[in-house]
């Protein structure tokens, strides 16, 4: 029993490192790619939009095997054993952040033209103008849909099975099949649901933190 226990807390710690990776590489590249995918530049905006289109239009589990084999098929490099956990965090990481570039984008532009004109004239600088004036507005009105891909990042880690990264579900599974039970895949269900309660918790809390009309 103590087995199964410590089993399991290991790849609910497995699939916590994935969730919080991810969230921390794929939030700031997902800012850059929205204002690559914003600039004038038709050339950069042209070469994002190709790359959002990709990571939107093809499944995770297919870019999962892509980074993870890609360096041995393309570059005749050897992959070692410590490589599936980064190839995870990476193409977790370049998928989210083309969701989260959207998401940017459309809090970006909803901002009014005005008030880029208003801080232009108060004499601020594009940057101090995004930074100061624009970013708290988008950060609170892109919260709900961060927090949906929040959420279903939090389901997305028991993909990293496919390249063999023992998480939660991986683990459960095998105890499942060694043990002929579902025990080990009913704790599993809970986690994920657990954790994505206290992820909407956390969330739900910076919403109203954030809300105007409290």
């Amino acid at each position: 029993m103590n087995t199964t226990f410590f089993q399991l807390l290991s790849g609910m710690v497995v699939s916590v490192e994935i969730f919080l990776l991810t969230l921390l590489f794929s939030l700031p590249l997902g800012l850059l790619v929205a204002f690559g995918r914003m600039s004038k530049n038709k050339i950069l905006q042209t070469i994002v939009k190709i790359y959002i289109a990709i990571m939107r239009g093809t499944p995770l589990m297919l870019q999962l095997i892509v980074v993870y084999f890609a360096p041995f098929y393309i570059f005749g490099l050897k992959i070692s054993q410590g490589y599936r956990f980064v190839a995870v965090i990476i193409a977790f990481s370049v998928n989210y952040a083309a969701y989260f570039a959207e998401i940017y984008r459309a809090g970006i532009e909803s901002i009014h033209v005005g008030q880029y004109e208003a801080a232009q004239v108060l004499g601020y600088s594009k940057r101090q103008t995004f930074c100061r004036i624009i970013f708290p507005q988008v950060v609170k009105r892109i919260l709900p849909p961060i927090t949906n891909e929040t959420i279903t990042l939090v389901k997305d880690t028991s993909l990293a099975f496919v390249i063999a990264v023992a998480e939660m579900f991986t683990i459960a599974k095998q105890i499942s099949a060694k043990q002929a039970s579902v025990n080990a895949l009913m704790v599993a269900g809970l986690f994920y649901f657990v954790f994505n309660y206290v992820v909407a918790y956390v969330m739900e809390f910076f919403e109203k933190k954030l809300s105007y009309y409290r």
